[in-house]
């Protein structure tokens, strides 16, 4: 079973079929809390990871958004708590953001030419990573998010590293359509990515969109998966700060699913073919100098970082 929290304060879902949100609300909304997450890291002394455009991103969506992505977390002073608490989230988005930015540089060291983001939300991949020549790189998410991201991004005058190609439709929907129309070919080995992504989907929309991926996966192709439960209790601290001391609100778990039915993914992948790798996020973080302080366990997210490949590349 994937890991989430049995809690009985889970709360029910506020999603519906069929809901689209723009870049500040619904689940458009995380995708700015974990940008500004990046632009925090992006300014420290020793980063992980390097976002020039995460803050641009998230300010451009007003000044509320802008404090947050503060690298001083000044809009939680007076509070040292909450900043250390807030802190290890950002750690977190770091060492998973570093992961999955050293899996696409493995893939394309491979000789992979092809990618495919499900859930793009304000990931800037396409524009700050080093791609090879000839790489296209496909965005899928909700026309609204894309829109913002495409035009923030042009207005600063930034320019994609690679062939980036904007996929606006919902994953529920006929995405693997929309996908091919902008260009994809799937018989050319692809890298696979959803960070982020798997709670926002019901039980039986995961288990569809893995299906299509592998479905429309050469041999040789590559998939990363971010695997994560949720600790209510401590996230809902953490959302309380932001609604109290910003006006934001970004209830995570009001907005995923947690149907107790939910397929493990590991054991899924393995199962259709994909050669499965994982680790344990805090022993990730340990290893890269990020290791959860022992009084902030309970605060600390827990999570699986996974990269799987199909088969073996062909000659």
């Amino acid at each position: 079973m994937t890991e989430l929290d049995d809690s009985p304060s889970l709360p029910p879902s506020v999603r519906t079929a069929g809901d689209s949100w723009t870049i500040t609300e619904l689940v458009g909304a995380t995708a700015l809390g974990v940008a500004a997450g990046r632009a925090v890291e992006t300014a420290g002394a020793n980063p992980l990871i390097r976002d020039e455009f995460a803050r641009i991103l998230v300010s451009s969506a007003g000044p509320a958004w802008a404090q947050l992505a503060d690298p001083e977390l000044a809009w939680l002073d007076g509070d040292p708590q909450g900043q250390r608490a807030h802190r290890l989230g950002i750690d977190y988005q770091a060492v998973r953001t570093h992961f999955f930015d050293q899996y696409f540089a493995n893939a394309v060291s491979a000789g992979i030419r092809q990618v495919v983001i499900l859930a793009a939300g304000l990931d800037s991949r396409a524009y700050r990573l080093n791609w090879p020549a000839g790489t296209a790189v496909y965005e899928i998410d909700q026309p609204k998010v894309l829109e913002f991201k495409t035009g923030i991004l042009q207005s600063h005058g930034a320019v994609a590293a690679a062939s980036r190609r904007p996929v606006p439709v919902d994953l529920r929907d006929d995405w693997p359509a929309a996908l091919t129309a902008a260009g994809f070919d799937r018989t050319q080995p692809t890298a696979w990515l959803a960070e982020g992504l798997l709670p926002y989907l019901p039980s039986d929309a995961q288990d569809r969109l893995f299906e299509k991926f592998t479905a429309l996966s050469a041999p040789g192709s590559q998939v990363a998966v971010e695997v994560f439960g949720m600790n209510s209790r401590a996230n809902s601290q953490r959302w309380q700060r932001m609604r109290e001391r910003l006006g934001l609100d970004v209830n995570v778990l009001a907005l995923t699913y947690h149907e107790p039915d939910r397929s493990d993914a590991t054991q899924w992948l393995a199962d259709h073919g994909w050669q499965v790798h994982g680790v344990n996020n805090r022993e990730e973080m340990a290893r890269l100098g990020r290791a959860v302080p022992e009084d902030l366990a309970d605060e600390a997210v827990r999570s699986t970082l996974l990269r799987a490949r199909l088969g073996e590349p062909s000659n």
